[in-house]
């Protein structure tokens, strides 16, 4: 496919943008750019063939099923997206004077209340851009706590060896010492490990409640009592939220500060590098350390500007408002459901790592697979693309060596996950049959299969015109 730079053809133009409507300002001498931008010149009919065929290689949500782990790729319902769209929304100005603004402060504020309750926290902040960004302000709450009771002696943050790659590295980024805790057998956190780890120098705790390998941790009320005895906070990793939404709440777990994925759990599916929204919970010893919101009229600390990206909260209230207290935890439940359902339909083929009973995810090892049929778990990954599927999560967690991480979440039918399991099972017997075939996947995509390293070592960032 061509750029759009190379569709361009000299003295081609249109007129799909609307007038301008605001007074036109000659910008002053040596202000202006001394060349004109090097854009395309194109046809409306041009413009609308390039955007349609860039649409027709990608597969998302609206194309097929797509089991992305520790994703949440689920359906957006259109009357989030409606609401978002409203104009009251969409054109109103973070400085804005207040009696304009009074709609917005109303969303987060409903936001703040539906969100509390959900999670079980006592204060909430929409500022955090996304997910990463979220865990980065809810350290920075634990390093400000101790650091208001001159508690110096706190650097180090506890993680688990099966949690999200970002975990340590926000740790890292606030100034925190990482201290790595392995998984016990049953996949949970190993409580001797935890002991040993715990001190005067425990700062906090970064865990996620079922953990990145899809199981609910049974020992989370010892393993927060544990933290808190020794002076320690809990940080939830709100992740894996949907599996438990509406059932349990991260507050009554023990923990004392929690992110969300709002564009994860309350829809607003995140492919494509955004648009994400990482909201930051605290219990109220935590409150006067959570960042203000301008358009609230607060001030003091920011982590971003304004109010965040203010609507995909829309999107997340109209989710919430949607679906009510009997939606919510219906969704949570129908989540695990569909989850184990499609595990035991796989089993007897690929093998789950943990064979117990999973919340919203599983992982699927195919180490043995490997070693009798020479077909990886990337392999298998791309032969799920010529068959309509994007592929799950490939080697995630670490601790899981040839790992395939499905999530189907709430929103897939019954007959897609028996068609997704009846494909997984051929591909298990194909993999027998025909291996190479297997290596050489995907055969019918837009792309083929490239040269990773090539790519990764090699990246090309941008085009020139030659």
């Amino acid at each position: 496919m061509k750029l759009i730079f190379e569709k361009s053809t000299q003295g081609r133009s249109c007129s799909i943008l609307p007038p301008c409507d605001v007074e036109q300002i000659e910008l002053k001498e040596g202000l202006a750019r001394k060349t004109k931008p090097d854009l395309p010149q194109l046809s409306e009919t041009d413009v609308s063939r390039h955007y349609t065929e860039l649409c027709n290689r990608v597969h998302g949500v609206n194309n097929g099923f797509y089991p992305l782990g520790s994703c949440t790729m689920k359906y957006n319902p259109r009357i989030d997206e409606q609401m978002a769209a409203l104009e009251g929304f969409t054109s109103i100005h973070p400085l804005a004077p207040d009696y304009s603004t009074k709609g917005c402060k109303a969303v987060l504020d409903t936001a703040e209340k539906c969100l509390c309750e959900i999670t079980g926290m006592d204060g909430m902040t929409f500022q955090p851009a996304a997910g990463a960004h979220g865990e980065f302000t809810g350290v920075l709450l634990i390093k400000q706590y101790h650091a208001s009771r001159n508690d110096t002696r706190r650097t180090k943050i506890i993680v688990p060896d099966s949690a999200h790659g970002t975990n340590p590295a926000t740790a890292a980024m606030c100034g925190f010492e990482v201290v790595n805790i392995p998984s016990a057998p049953d996949g949970c956190v190993d409580l001797q490990a935890l002991k040993g780890a715990l001190g005067e120098d425990t700062a906090g705790l970064m865990l996620t409640n079922p953990n990145t390998l899809g199981i609910f941790d049974e020992n989370i009320l010892e393993i927060t009592r544990m933290v808190h005895e020794v002076g320690g906070l809990c940080y939830y990793d709100g992740a894996n939220l949907n599996a438990v939404m509406g059932v349990v709440r991260p507050g009554d777990m023990g923990f004392d500060c929690i992110h969300l994925n709002l564009h994860k759990t309350f829809a607003t599916p995140h492919g494509g590098g955004g648009p994400g929204a990482g909201a930051v919970g605290c219990k109220a010893f935590l409150r006067a350390f959570l960042p203000g919101s301008a358009i609230k009229g607060h001030e003091g600390i920011q982590v971003r500007s304004f109010a965040g990206n203010f609507l995909v909260v829309v999107k997340a209230v109209t989710y919430i408002l949607t679906l009510g207290k009997e939606g919510i935890p219906e969704a949570a439940r129908n989540a695990v459901l569909n989850a184990n359902y499609l595990m035991r339909r796989i089993q007897g083929t690929f093998e789950p790592a943990f064979d117990r009973i999973c919340m919203h995810e599983f992982v699927l090892d195919l180490s043995r697979f490997k070693e009798e049929t020479g077909v990886s778990a990337l392999d298998v990954a791309k032969s799920l693309i010529d068959r309509g599927i994007h592929p799950p999560t490939m080697y995630f967690p670490l601790i899981v060596h040839e790992a395939l991480m499905p999530e189907p979440t709430e929103t897939e039918s019954k007959e897609t996950l028996d068609e997704a399991a009846d494909i997984f099972r051929e591909l298990y017997e194909l993999a027998r049959k025909d291996p190479d075939y297997m290596k050489s996947s995907p055969h019918n995509a837009q792309i083929g299969r490239p040269d990773e390293v090539q790519a990764a070592r090699n990246p090309i960032l941008r085009w020139k015109r030659t």
